[in-house]
C-alpha cells in the first residue's frame, strides 16, 4: 500500500496556530466529527470524503464541511505528494465563503510557501 496522506497545521512566523486553536474553541462533539474527518483524511486522502469537502471555485483550495447546527468551514491546500495544508477555520454563517476569509487563507498560503 502506498504512503499515508499527511496532515499538517499552517504555524504562522509568529508561530501561532490558527486552525488548532479554532478547533479548540469548537464544542467538544464538534471537535470529535472534524477530528474523525481529519483522520479519514491521512488514511484515505481527500477524494474519498466527497460529502465533506468541496472545491473552492478559482482558488487552490478545499474547503472541510462539517454540517448541522454551526456550519463549520475548515479550509485546505494539497501540496506536494500527499501533504494537506489546513490553513483557516471558521463559522459559515452565508451561502458564499467570505470574501474575508477566502483573503485570509490566500495569506496563509503564502506565508506557508515561502516558509515551508
Amino acid at each position: 500500500m502506498g504512503k499515508k496522506w499527511q496532515v499538517v497545521y499552517f504555524v504562522s512566523s509568529s508561530g501561532e496556530n490558527p486552525v488548532s486553536n479554532f478547533i479548540d474553541s469548537c464544542e467538544k462533539r464538534q471537535q470529535v466529527k472534524i477530528l474523525r474527518i481529519l483522520q479519514h483524511l491521512e488514511e484515505y486522502g481527500p477524494l474519498t470524503i466527497i460529502p465533506h469537502i468541496k472545491k473552492l471555485a478559482g482558488t487552490p483550495f478545499w474547503e472541510i464541511r462539517i454540517l448541522g447546527r454551526d456550519n463549520i468551514r475548515i479550509i485546505f491546500v494539497v501540496s506536494k505528494e500527499k501533504l494537506i495544508v489546513l490553513l483557516h477555520g471558521f463559522l459559515k454563517k452565508k451561502q458564499k465563503t467570505p470574501k474575508k476569509e477566502l483573503e485570509i487563507c490566500f495569506h496563509r498560503y503564502e506565508e506557508w510557501r515561502l516558509t515551508g
